[in-house]
């Protein structure tokens, strides 16, 4: 079945989707069905406010990314931002540029996985706006959050001597990205054939569904430290790393041996035969938090599952470089994910 958005209307289409949503946060005093939503937060918190915008072609290719999918991706990624600022995601507004080839079903699609993100997450959704799209579809969702005041991280506290530090491991996703190229390539007008990704569904599931990293900030939190740096890791880790040492007017230390990588990552790495070290450092959409702390933590560090230390943070002119597994030292590049080119 397919209904035609224009069947519904702008409002109806809204009231078709965001009907029966519960809201969850004390902080929320109106979400969506006026003009704008109101929200109230205590006064010995800190507001955080990060948007993220998605288009067809450029972030993502709907002939392998469910929608489904890509509605729990879109909201997860702007809750990973709030997370590396060492907060807690509380509101989003979803925002959507539909063509005409989406049905209302379609759109629905996308909004169960928005849903259920915020369901996993404990988020509101509390407004948000829907328009026509000459070009496929755009989505751009604002999330907010909050932190306590002295708890806020950015990314220009690194000190020397600090330890870097990494969640989970690197380059899945951007492996799994380059599994679905290439099957999209080789079965391409090929309809009777589907694709076998037996024992590679870890990574494909770090490209379509991503998750954003509570757990850690939840653990530091308890562990009672507060990170001198930090952000999450959308563009890759070199190109993030740099971000923070040039905020901080510091350098680094990275160790190959340290870095963090899955087995079906190298596995995947080893048959494209591309370098395994360099799809970690530069994959991107791993959201995975990349965070300093002072030396005196590192017993405290090591004490928590799925962090790693993979290196340190030095004076400004030595430059950030990687050591590599035979002590070869090389400068740091920045040649992640970028959007604009």
């Amino acid at each position: 079945m397919r209904t035609e958005i224009s069947t519904l209307g702008e409002f109806g289409l809204i009231n078709y989707l965001t009907k029966d949503i519960q809201l969850k946060h004390r902080s929320t005093l109106k979400g969506v069905g006026d003009d704008a939503a109101v929200l109230s937060y205590p006064s010995d918190k800190q507001v955080l406010v990060t948007t993220d915008l998605l288009l067809e072609g450029v972030h993502f290719d709907l002939v392998y990314t469910p929608l489904k999918h890509l509605g729990y991706k879109a909201a997860v990624v702007n809750f990973s931002d709030i997370y590396a600022m060492n907060g807690t995601p509380r509101q989003i507004t979803v925002s959507l540029g539909i063509s005409k080839r989406f049905s209302v079903e379609d759109i629905e699609q996308l909004y169960v996985g928005i849903r259920l993100a915020c369901e996993d997450y404990n988020v509101d959704i509390v407004g948000g706006d829907t328009t026509s799209s000459l070009t496929g579809l755009t989505i751009s969702i604002t999330c907010i959050g909050d932190a306590d005041k002295e708890k806020v991280v950015y990314r220009n506290g690194a000190q020397e001597t600090d330890l870097i530090c990494v969640s989970g491991n690197l380059g899945a996703a951007y492996m799994g990205l380059q599994l679905l190229e290439r099957e999209k390539a080789v079965l391409k007008g090929n309809k009777d054939v589907q694709p076998d990704f037996a024992g590679k569904e870890y990574i494909l599931e770090r490209q379509l569904k991503p998750e954003a990293r509570r757990d850690i900030i939840e653990k530091l939190a308890k562990a009672d430290i507060v990170p001198t740096s930090m952000m999450d890791i959308s563009d890759g880790l070199s190109s993030e790393l740099m971000h923070i040492c040039k905020q901080s007017n510091k350098g680094c230390r990275i160790y190959e041996e340290h870095l963090p990588i899955d087995y079906q990552t190298a596995s995947m790495a080893e048959e494209f035969n591309m370098n395994l070290t360099t799809c970690a450092l530069n994959g991107g959409e791993d959201y995975e938090l990349l965070f300093t702390v002072p030396l005196s933590y590192h017993d405290k560090i090591q004490d928590i599952n799925d962090i790693r230390m993979i290196g340190h943070i030095t004076k400004p002119e030595l430059g950030c470089a990687l050591i590599t597994r035979d002590g070869q030292e090389f400068e740091l590049k920045a040649q992640g994910w970028n959007p604009l080119k």
